[in-house]
């Protein structure tokens, strides 16, 4: 048995926990595919993920799911902030665990880097980029300051009574995804987006109770954490993405990061998963597993708490990642454009490192590959 397909148990706060198959997560990664611009996934979201599940990953993740519609990356993300969305999302959770996966969704707010034009050839090609402007269907962000760090359209403060509101927001969300039977919450608080803003100095410069001090830069974080465990049953599974580090002096950093895990594990966090950068220009290093350094950090951190911490970025090869988890950096692997390429990439991984092809988490009715 490698440690890759090795079984794992994600904790929770009661109960057993969430057994996964094997410690190869499917990253979130917008689609841009809500056509119809209501935050509604359809059958491309089925297929998407679906094949994924078919293809061996123990775990596998939504896009970044919009808790409010001014939440959302671009008009056609998906979202999770009405019931005609929960029933959506309930049939793809469904398929996911008739293969053999949890299912986990990756809640979202994008704060001011909101209302974007979606990431896809066609936009790049007519050179929409940027923030959409009302006028093509964009609205006004909201964000704990008003910055032009993103190089977007300034976005408006939040007030406290939004920022109340925000956070009911997210508790809503939740109880939705609990209802269409997701096993895992994820909750976006990296790559520049709300609760990543109100961490990092670079984009919160406020002076009341959110802003300025490490306590009150992560109390939205906390709060928000808070509100969804009240609602997000004891048994299931919380998680948490995080940007590790913006690579920036006087920016969030790596310790920053590790200090804040520990006091969400005590908060009823379980999952953790380790990014990097979102706010501003890239100064980070780059190549493969460049990031997973910082999943070691907040293992490190988290050590004896029974934590999942999941490593990210430029993963792409099976004995890499099988290498990240036999000398200990991480407990998991997340894959995301890897698996973009090959939706079997969990069960290729398998049999390049001599899993016997009874064992394989491929689908049965694909056995007649040999794997």
């Amino acid at each position: 048995m490698t440690r890759l397909f090795e079984p794992v148990t994600l904790p929770a706060p009661a109960g057993p926990g969430l057994a996964l198959r094997n410690r190869a997560t499917l990253a979130p990664m917008c689609q841009y595919s809500v056509t119809a611009r209501d935050g509604v996934p359809h059958a491309w979201h089925l297929t998407h993920l679906g094949s994924r599940a078919v293809g061996g990953f123990g775990l596998v993740y939504t896009e970044a799911t919009a808790i409010s519609p001014e939440g959302r990356i671009s008009d056609q993300d998906t979202g999770l902030w009405n019931d005609a969305q929960r029933d959506a999302w309930a049939p793809i959770v469904d398929f996911i665990h008739s293969q053999g996966a949890a299912a986990g969704i990756q809640l979202a707010h994008a704060g001011a880097k909101a209302s974007t034009y979606p990431w896809l050839p066609d936009a790049a090609a007519s050179g929409a980029r940027g923030t959409m402007p009302p006028e093509e269907g964009g609205w006004r962000t909201l964000a704990p300051s008003v910055t032009n760090v993103h190089g977007l359209d300034a976005p408006a403060e939040m007030t406290v009574e939004q920022i109340r509101a925000s956070i009911r927001d997210w508790a809503d969300a939740a109880r939705r995804a609990d209802e269409a039977g997701f096993d895992v919450i994820q909750l976006h608080a990296a790559h520049g987006y709300l609760i990543h803003q109100f961490l990092s100095p670079l984009a919160n410069h406020r002076t009341d109770a959110y802003g300025g001090s490490y306590e009150n830069r992560t109390r939205y974080a906390r709060e928000v954490i808070t509100a969804v465990r009240a609602v997000w049953p004891e048994h299931k599974v919380l998680g948490i993405r995080f940007s590790g580090e913006d690579w920036v002096e006087g920016g969030w950093r790596i310790a920053d990061t590790a200090r804040f895990a520990a006091e969400a594990r005590d908060l009823g966090v379980g999952a953790f998963d380790l990014s990097s950068a979102g706010i501003g220009a890239f100064h980070g290093p780059t190549g493969p597993g460049y990031q997973v350094a910082l999943a070691t950090a907040v293992k490190e951190a988290l050590a004896g708490s029974g934590a999942f911490v999941t490593a990210v970025g430029m993963i792409t090869d099976p004995a890499q990642a099988e290498h990240i988890l036999v000398t200990g950096q991480a407990d998991g692997v997340s894959i995301g454009r890897a698996a973009l390429l090959e939706p079997y990439w969990a069960a290729l991984a398998a049999r390049d490192l001599g899993v016997d092809r009874d064992e394989n988490p491929r689908a049965p009715q694909y056995w007649r590959a040999g794997w």
